[in-house]
């Protein structure tokens, strides 16, 4: 009886131990899930020190930075209403609930692990409870150095910079060429028309404005940049229109508002507008100056100026 009691009794031994082997493993792995998944890193935002997920898997930007995060291949769960309303977007967005400061069952329910917006969102605290909520002062930061600033928050800061300087290098050989072609003194004026109001951008204000000022370094005309200039931008009637016209006009608009402005005799005396050197865009895609619409308006300046 010994002589098979004393295997069966090992036997015994090596299924228990084998077990206890597998639990272990498992429980091991599921620790490294675990970590994995609630690792982080301290971001040093404006308004302090914020505890963010090392590897966010779903984001929710509340205003003017869905681009920059989907440049950055992040996944979003939640983004405002002006980048649900980019056609150009629409795929990429398809799925991705529309939200805002006020929202925030339905950012509850979207389960969030980081939340973006600008520094005047509403519910700052209400949305830190939700997951950690880092907002920007608009301009605070030079639109490339609030890319980068994005990849930081996202633990992505090489891709960021990256992409700031490739983009640099393309947009300033742009612009030596359209200024070979159109003349080192021929101005440029970006109009835009939004809710019956014309308004014409300084440098800073999205609309391409950052490329064709800052990066290529075009000419504004002199009323433009008296006015415009140092607030970002300024509104216009249509009679004082030509005062801010340059010899090239980017021309915003929505397709479906009203704009009968440009039916009026003073428009179409403008001598940009006589010598078809006005490009028009549609707002909703133009709005921003995420790396995806500055990507857009680079390649949209290069065929409009340099293809005639």
């Amino acid at each position: 009886m010994k002589k098979w009691m004393l295997p069966l009794t090992l036997l015994l031994v090596l299924l228990v131990s084998a077990c206890g082997n597998g639990s272990s493993s498992e429980k091991e792995d599921d620790k490294e899930k675990k970590d994995n998944k609630t690792e982080t890193i301290t971001y040093e935002s404006e308004n302090g020190p914020v505890e963010v997920p090392a590897d966010p898997q779903r984001v929710v930007v509340l205003s003017s930075f869905a681009g920059n995060v989907m440049a950055l291949d992040v996944n979003l769960v939640g983004v405002d209403s002006w980048s649900k309303m980019n056609p150009r977007w629409e795929d990429d967005l398809k799925g991705v609930e529309e939200v805002t400061d006020e929202s925030l069952e339905k950012i509850i329910e979207l389960n969030p692990d980081l939340i973006i917006g600008l520094s005047n969102i509403k519910n700052v605290d209400k949305l830190n409870e939700i997951a950690p909520t880092v907002t920007f002062t608009y301009g605070k930061a030079d639109y490339l150095t609030q890319h980068i600033e994005i990849g930081k928050l996202l633990n992505k800061e090489k891709e960021a910079q990256a992409w700031v300087d490739d983009f640099k290098k393309r947009a300033q050989t742009a612009g030596d060429d359209i200024k070979a072609k159109i003349g080192e003194d021929a101005t440029v004026s970006v109009i835009e028309s939004f809710n019956k109001q014309l308004y014409v951008y300084g440098n800073n204000w999205g609309r391409g404005t950052e490329i064709l000022y800052q990066e290529m370094d075009l000419k504004m005309p002199e009323k433009v940049k008296e006015e415009a200039l140092k607030p970002g931008y300024f509104a216009l009637s249509t009679e004082v229109l030509p005062e801010f016209a340059g010899d090239y006009i980017i021309l915003s608009k929505d397709p479906k508002a009203d704009n009968s402005f440009m039916d009026t005799e003073t428009y179409k005396n403008i001598p940009a507008v006589k010598n078809n050197q006005v490009f028009e865009v549609n707002m909703m895609e133009f709005y921003f100056n995420d790396p995806l619409t500055l990507d857009y308006q680079l390649d949209f300046f290069k065929e409009k100026f340099l293809s005639n």
